[in-house]
């Protein structure tokens, strides 16, 4: 089957851009004729948060990517969907994650779809963003009217695209792991290579920082005092796309100075394993989700989370066998710390993990992808 996935791939940085082409190596493994149209404008600087949108790893080895589509100009979306149907393909995935893509997106699914021999799936990692924004309902309708079919890898998410596309064919299938960043290390390795102590336990704050993602209730609970007489330091790894001046507020006021270690810049692809290698448990203490890559990447390295009772994060961690599911609580977050760390809960927990994370292969996500097209 020729297919063609439209999303963000290298040289453009970031968790899309790491599944999309996982996605395609996958679907490339089983036969298929797949490649990459991705974006040659993504985001303009002035609405770019970070301080860049390109990666510094190599390019992913047996990818072909078109860097073509600009998400701006319409004139560009004619011509970049006029070059997928001159492809002929059978199948287009399209990635959609903020109502921002819609205009661009749902103009190339509208133009392609008057193509009958190509199927249009539209592959969502979010559907309403967390922030929400007026036209943001309406920009999304916009873009799921052209596609013919969904994958959402979040049953709230499922639940939203019901909402506004209710007569859609829609599926679930859960985030598959993310295997491209290499095995773990020991964590004495981890640590050396990060210049942190190996004498102490890490909890790990992955990926970048925003509002939505609770950092600033992991500080509260890190701020209990249960958790201040333990041997235990949070790790905060990921560029701020907020100002951080309401976090540094925070250490300062609870003297967590000690504590806290943050590094404040986007991860590349070949550090992200001695991140994970060096931690003892992932928390996502998020405001609100979906669904979220992090939580894949802990379960690769076999590491617990911790994950607070929102969107699709309760839907893949088991509270108290592989991890945990709190509340949006500061004392409820520390509770579930201090019962992991001082009851020793980790090895218990990821030998879960390790045989859980079976349930969440490409080969099974692919084979959901395929079905729709049938």
């Amino acid at each position: 089957m020729k297919i063609i996935c439209i999303g963000p791939a290298h040289p453009l940085r970031g968790g899309i851009a790491d599944f999309n082409e996982q996605l395609v190596t996958n679907l490339n493994a089983l036969g298929h004729d797949t490649s990459i149209v991705s974006y040659s404008m993504q985001y303009p600087t002035f609405l770019f948060p970070g301080k860049t949108q390109f990666s510094s790893s190599i390019k992913p080895a047996g990818l072909r990517i078109q860097s073509i589509l600009h998400s701006l100009n319409p004139l560009n979306w004619r011509k970049t969907a006029r070059y997928i149907c001159a492809q002929q393909p059978d199948m287009v995935i399209i990635h959609y994650w903020m109502p921002f893509f819609a205009p661009a997106l749902g103009s190339i699914a509208r133009y392609i779809s008057n193509n009958s021999q190509t199927h249009i799936i539209g592959l969502c990692h979010n559907l309403i963003p967390h922030e929400r924004k007026p036209g943001d309902i309406i920009l999304t309708k916009f873009f799921t009217k052209h596609c013919h079919s969904f994958i959402c890898m979040s049953k709230a998410v499922l639940e939203e695209l019901k909402q506004i596309a209710p007569s859609k064919s829609s599926i679930f299938s859960p985030h598959p792991l993310y295997n491209n960043f290499g095995e773990g290390v020991s964590k004495v390795e981890a640590c050396n290579f990060l210049k942190l102590p190996t004498d102490v336990d890490y909890i790990l704050f992955f990926g970048l920082v925003r509002k939505y993602k609770g950092l600033d209730l992991l500080l509260h609970a890190c701020a209990d005092e249960r958790i201040r007489q333990l041997p235990v330091k949070l790790l905060i790894a990921g560029e701020f796309y907020d100002n951080p001046q309401m976090y540094t507020d925070i250490i300062e006021q609870n003297n967590l100075q000690d504590t806290v270690i943050i590094c404040n810049e986007f991860i590349p692809q070949q550090h992200v394993r001695y991140y994970f290698s060096a931690a003892d448990i992932v928390a996502q203490t998020y405001h609100s989700a979906s669904q979220s890559g992090i939580t894949q990447i802990a379960f690769h390295f076999n590491v617990p989370m911790l994950v607070t009772n929102v969107g699709g994060l309760s839907e893949i961690v088991v509270h108290g066998t592989m991890g945990y599911v709190t509340d949006k609580d500061a004392k409820d977050i520390a509770d579930c710390l201090f019962d992991y760390f001082t009851q020793r809960r980790k090895n218990e927990f990821s030998a879960v993990v390790a045989q859980e994370k079976t349930k969440y292969s490409w080969e099974l996500f692919v084979e959901k992808i395929l079905m729709l097209c049938n």
